[in-house]
């Protein structure tokens, strides 16, 4: 992706080294510019329940804060500054989105923590992997997750990054949309099994909303040779058959709270065909 020299984002709240507090070392940047256990990666990439999810983690307590500078190294410096670059990619795109809707776009805040972070949602480790929460609109990344989605799930280059912040970032649209607090509905009045099948839906949709800002991005003439495959191997490698299959060597489908592999991949690359937020219904699709 054609991002060193660009406009980063305002939105970029560095929280490293600070413990885990919800201030304590933090700082705004911007202006230009990461063994996950199997209940995280299953639940990786969440967003409308990661109260949840998060609240299984915490200790309920608020862990201390040091103002202690955090050491970033040249690699985590530059990182940094990519992930500034796609959210401010992010912010421009449903910006002219919304306002083709006579709607007004309200940017979310990034957060970049190391080690643990509090969120409106709870206190979570490094090892929940990126995550949206609804209830302050931040998205929540420690950069440490990038080596986990080359390594781990064999997913490299700048572009599948990329996918995981618009992902996210797409579960903000959602939320301004409506969908979230649809979706909470839904949790409070149907069992696990069937609730489930609605978080795929969303997740699909999240994923669907990523591809319609990279199909913007390559209208920019951002991306480069590659990009495409990037996201799609990414979009692969977090599908729920793949995760519980690499960790339990068998898939649970009424488990599944994100969709396969294979549904994660074709509903980016309709978004990514698409370019609207129309056609990504994914509540009234019949075949996900």
């Amino acid at each position: 992706m054609k991002w060193q020299g660009r406009r980063g984002s305002s939105n970029v709240e560095d929280r490293r080294g600070s413990g885990g507090g919800r201030g304590g070392g933090g700082k705004l940047i911007g202006g230009g510019i990461g063994g996950i256990i199997l209940v995280v990666v299953v639940t990786l990439l969440s967003g409308g329940n990661v109260g949840d999810i998060l609240g299984n983690l915490t200790s309920g307590g608020t862990a201390a804060t040091t103002d202690t500078p955090y050491q970033e190294t040249a690699e985590e410096q530059e990182l940094a500054q990519f992930v500034s670059v796609v959210l401010a990619d992010t912010e421009d795109v449903w910006s002219e989105l919304f306002a083709r809707q006579g709607l007004t776009y309200t940017d979310p805040t990034l957060v970049l923590y190391s080690g643990s972070v509090n969120s409106a949602c709870g206190t979570a480790s490094s090892a929940v992997g990126p995550f949206y929460c609804p209830g302050d609109s931040k998205l929540y990344i420690d950069l440490s997750f990038y080596d986990e989605l080359q390594q781990r799930f064999k997913a490299p280059g700048d572009f599948a990054m990329a996918y995981v912040i618009a992902h996210e970032v797409g579960h903000h649209v959602q939320t301004l949309l409506g969908t979230t607090k649809e979706l909470d509905a839904y949790r409070r009045t149907l069992s696990e099994t069937e609730y489930n099948k609605y978080q795929v839906r969303f997740e699909l949709q999240a994923d669907y909303l990523a591809g319609v800002w990279a199909n913007h991005a390559q209208g920019m003439n951002l991306l480069e040779e590659g990009d495409l495959e990037e996201a799609l191997t990414a979009a692969s490698a977090v599908g729920d058959d793949t995760i519980q299959k690499q960790a339990q060597g068998y898939a649970v489908p009424d488990s599944f709270t994100h969709g396969t592999s294979e549904q994660r991949k074709r509903w980016f690359y309709k978004g990514f065909n698409n370019g609207t937020i129309a056609g990504g219904d994914t509540f009234k699709a019949t075949e996900l």
